[in-house]
């Protein structure tokens, strides 16, 4: 009994290090899709320069244009989000966790929701050839401040998640602490996905693209905030519902098969402002409640007089 006591603490080193098949693979989904959309977005850069590169691929891939790659580069974020939901539900539903999936976890997900928006951000708007020059001097800035957020999101998650760190029953909510870098990263791809379809050439864009430092900026201070989002880690097959979110529900999924670049977009912007809007609900909550704490608290200094 103790050996088997021993094996199942978390931090027994064979414990700890355990690579379970399923879960780790879909991380490693997560990272080859990060990679690969790195890879379209400095292909995607180098053929808007003109050079032998750019005269190269256009032979090799008359149909592929920079608009093509970059909107490749977004489909693979999003994919990459999607492999990021599976590896921990997978691990939670067969009771395969580890430190080791988490670790690895966040590691792929600063490649593929901190470094790969990041850039894509930066090629695309704030470092163009033309237009917004002034965007060179600090554009990189802009994007580091992002993957930095995201970094230290990543950081304070496997923090506050480690086994052994004691927590206030007050602060066991299954909510997470500040926006998730998936979520911050998929608003990002979701724009340019938008403005992308909505362009009609590169001037345009660039014209359009001005929201996206200012996307970018919002979701940095998110990811390092307070503010609490739901995670979705209690919906499984035995989940009740009302028929009303049901229906809502099968509502979006219609609306983002049939409008996939707007209602991607305004998806995740539903989710973060529902954090904003239930944080500003709760800050109600308390400062009405402390109104009515010092009230009572009057009324019994003024019946004791």
């Amino acid at each position: 009994m103790a050996d088997l006591d021993q094996r199942n603490n978390p931090y027994n080193v064979t414990q700890a290090s355990r690579i379970y098949f399923l879960p780790n693979l879909m991380t490693a989904g997560n990272l080859f899709c990060g990679f690969a959309a790195v890879i379209k977005c400095i292909q995607a850069r180098l053929l808007t320069d003109a050079g032998d590169y750019a005269r190269d691929f256009a032979l090799a891939h008359p149909n592929q244009t920079w608009i093509h790659l970059y909107t490749q580069a977004v489909w693979l974020i999003l994919a990459a989000v999607i492999f990021d939901s599976l590896d921990g539900r997978l691990a939670r539903m067969g009771g395969r966790t580890s430190l080791f999936g988490a670790e690895f976890d966040s590691l792929a997900d600063v490649v593929s929701f901190g470094m790969t928006p990041a850039l894509m951000v930066f090629f695309l708007i704030l470092a163009p050839r033309e237009d917004f020059q002034w965007f060179r001097e600090f554009g990189w800035v802009i994007a580091f401040i992002y993957l930095l957020c995201g970094a230290v999101r990543l950081a304070r998650f496997n923090v506050i998640t480690n086994p052994l760190l004691h927590r206030a029953e007050a602060e066991s909510s299954k909510d997470f602490v500040g926006l998730p870098i998936p979520a911050a990263a998929g608003t990002v791809a979701s724009l340019v996905l938008l403005l992308l379809n909505m362009s009609a050439n590169a001037r345009e864009l660039r014209q359009l693209t001005l929201a996206l430092p200012l996307i970018l900026m919002l979701v940095s201070f998110l990811m390092v905030s307070t503010i609490r989002y739901p995670s979705f880690k209690q919906v499984n097959w035995e989940t009740r519902t009302r028929i009303r979110t049901l229906v809502i529900f099968f509502i979006g999924v219609i609306l983002v098969v049939r409008l996939q670049e707007v209602a991607l977009f305004f998806l995740f912007l539903g989710y973060i402002a529902y954090g904003l809007f239930a944080h500003y609900q709760r800050g109600v909550r308390h400062a009405q409640m402390r109104a009515l704490r010092r009230k009572v608290v009057k009324m019994k200094q003024e019946t004791s007089e």
